[in-house]
């Protein structure tokens, strides 16, 4: 983990984001970009003192831009006119306003992961040199940050243009002096959190307050947060369908990757290369058809032999007689004529076939959001903007200028786009989910993966309804944020983002992905048991009792001096010696290490039992990234 950022304004990556974020990293600041911070402060003090008019500095804001400041207070003799005035000049008392009237969000707080990525990109952009901030001014934000001084910040009041306004100035009103902040887990007055962790309010020079609370770091600091949650939950994803595929013995053309070459879109690539390299190793996929049996429920006489007592299941085959071969014999030349769990099928079904396109159409909405969100990392996003060293101005206007960096389209857009990939990505592990359990669809496996000799179980039929539930959440909440613009400042911010809305959205949404995602590992993980101890069950059967014993499981076989006897008998032999000379049944090297990972927490459901645990438990666990290969053990 990294101990310490340097911050210059123009090299943050979201990886140091995370680090600061999420792993107390601390912040530097570089002296030679602090000396272009300075130069931008003195350049705005020494238009101030030479009578400049300047927006946001010696005019009011937004509607209020046309109110230019006095020299002194008209309103000094009004009644109770000094209640709350700050000392000093109508200039620094402009800023301090800006601040404490607009700290005025609602709702629970951001995580503290979240107001400490925004505290780490307000100072970033400040440092580019272009807002006219003091040195001392953006060095205490920084001290706040690395003393672990996490202001209040309520989650909803921004509408994403001018930038996140009100929600960064519940950071700035903490280094004021007011407002509240978290400081060691205990919520305090905001003074009182600046002087337990050593530190001093700051009073607001000109345009100060401008600086710190226009700009987009709410809806950037979220929406990064969550683009790192979600890409450790496409490679989750990508894990769960390789389990599932191993789970069903699945086909694996669909992955090739001269298939992909002929439609380069660089996700769907990257995830058939990926569930490829996950799948490597294993003897379940592209297996032939009639080595594959299907369940049969358990009896006491299923099985002879002293290991094989120790199953819970029974397996079977049915064969196909020679009359019922017709227009069907070029496929019973290459496949044996026994019908077990695998149907005789070329393709599996979009789930498990067209998972390169949809996962891969996900992780290329993932890749534009990424960049668009590099971009905004190290951009410049409060207003006006100051150019103290621009060639050949004349006025005012040309070095001090304003513009519309504030706006957070770019990022709402993005967002957007990505907010509607999240319930397509649930969606499909869903249906991978809801195959695995229906014995319709299942290809050979107990109804809800559960023998249920009894009646009593129901297994994990209730799982998919969870995941069900999760999808329909999702799915109502993915309607785009960014497509409603409701005009604000009395019509002067007269289009907005509400990019912070969209970015939020997003975020909340990774925890009911990754559960989705979850419930669909533990599924598989149960598929996959059942899967490779049916067939390993009939590949011992094989090699220890021959044919003999494998057609006994075998249905519709004609008995001795009936037609067609030798024949079954021959193709007994033939499944017999086919499954006897195969190895160990298993899946991916990677599926293996991930279902490893699952079962040392969960075990095998023999029998119905509470599941609380076992969903709270998986649901922890692909949030902590264990099934990660670097995590996974």
């Amino acid at each position: 983990m990294v101990d310490k950022i340097i911050l210059d304004g123009s090299s943050l990556t979201r990886a140091q984001l995370v680090a600061v974020a999420r792993g107390g990293a601390n912040v530097a600041l570089d002296a030679k970009q602090l000396q272009r911070v300075q130069r931008a402060a003195d350049f705005l003090a020494d238009k101030v003192n030479c009578g400049e008019p300047t927006y946001g500095v010696t005019t009011g804001f937004g509607s209020n831009a046309d109110k230019l400041l006095g020299a002194h207070r008209v309103r000094d003799e009004l009644p109770g006119s000094r209640t709350g005035v700050p000392e000093g000049t109508l200039l620094e008392e402009l800023q301090h306003n800006l601040i404490t009237t607009h700290a005025v969000c609602v709702g629970k707080p951001f995580g503290a992961d979240v107001v400490r990525a925004m505290l780490l990109i307000r100072i970033n952009t400040l440092m580019r040199g272009h807002s006219g901030i003091r040195v001392q001014t953006l060095e205490a934000l920084a001290a706040m940050l690395n003393a672990g001084v996490v202001p209040v910040v309520p989650e909803k009041g921004s509408v994403g243009a001018s930038g996140d306004l009100a929600p960064l100035s519940h950071l700035a009103i903490v280094l004021l002096g007011g407002g509240e902040a978290f400081y060691r887990g205990e919520r305090l007055p905001g003074a009182e959190a600046l002087q337990r962790a050593g530190l001093a309010p700051v009073r607001l020079s000109f345009k100060e307050g401008l600086a710190l609370n226009n700009g987009t770091a709410q809806m950037l600091a979220t929406g990064a947060l969550a683009l790192h949650d979600l890409e450790r939950l496409l490679d989750a994803a990508d894990l769960a369908a390789a389990m599932t595929l191993d789970a069903f013995a699945g086909r694996s053309g669909a992955l090739r990757p001269e298939v992909h070459a002929l439609r380069p879109h660089p996700g769907q690539g990257a995830v058939a290369a990926h569930v490829r390299e996950l799948l490597q190793g294993s003897t379940l996929v592209d297996i032939p058809y009639h080595l594959v049996p299907h369940f049969r429920p358990w009896t006491a006489e299923a099985w002879s032999e002293p290991d094989d007592q120790a199953l819970s299941f029974d397996i079977g085959w049915n064969w196909v007689p020679a009359n019922q071969r017709h227009g069907r014999e070029a496929f019973y030349a290459r496949f044996l004529p026994f019908k077990g769990g695998k149907k005789h099928q070329p393709q599996d079904a979009y789930c498990l076939r067209c998972m390169p396109q949809v996962h891969g159409a996900v992780r290329d909405a993932w890749a534009q959001a990424c960049r668009v969100f590099d971009i905004e990392l190290n951009a410049v996003t409060d207003n006006p903007l100051i150019f103290p060293d621009a060639e050949g101005a004349q006025f005012i206007e040309e070095q001090v200028i304003s513009a519309g960096h504030f706006h957070g389209m770019p990022l709402a857009l993005a967002m957007s786009y990505v907010k509607a990939a999240i319930p397509v990505l649930a969606s499909i592990s869903e249906r991978r989910l809801n195959k695995l359990v229906d014995p319709a669809t299942n290809d050979g496996l107990p109804a809800f993966l559960t023998g249920n000799e009894d009646g009593t179980d129901s297994g994990f039929m209730i799982v998919q309804y969870t995941a069900a539930a999760l999808v329909n959440d999702l799915a109502t909440r993915a309607h785009p944020a960014s497509v409603y613009s409701v005009p604000t400042s009395a019509n002067a911010e007269d289009h907005v983002s509400m990019g912070a809305n969209e970015a939020r959205h997003v975020l909340e949404m990774m925890e009911d992905l990754g559960h989705v995602i979850a419930l669909e590992l533990y599924t598989a993980a149960q598929a996959l048991d059942y899967r490779q101890e049916m067939l390993n069950a009939a590949r011992r059967l094989a090699q220890r009792g021959g044919w003999q014993a494998l057609a006994e499981k075998v249905a519709n076989a004609p008995r001795e001096g009936q037609p067609h006897h030798e024949q079954f008998v021959a193709e007994v032999q033939q499944l017999a010696a086919a499954l006897a000379g195969t190895s160990d049944f298993h899946a991916g090297t990677d599926v293996r290490r991930a279902h490893d990972t699952l079962r040392k927490h969960i075990d095998f459901l023999h029998r119905d039992r509470a599941l609380d645990g076992d969903v709270r438990t998986v649901c922890e666990l692909v949030r902590q990234g264990a099934f990660h290969p670097a995590h996974a053990d």
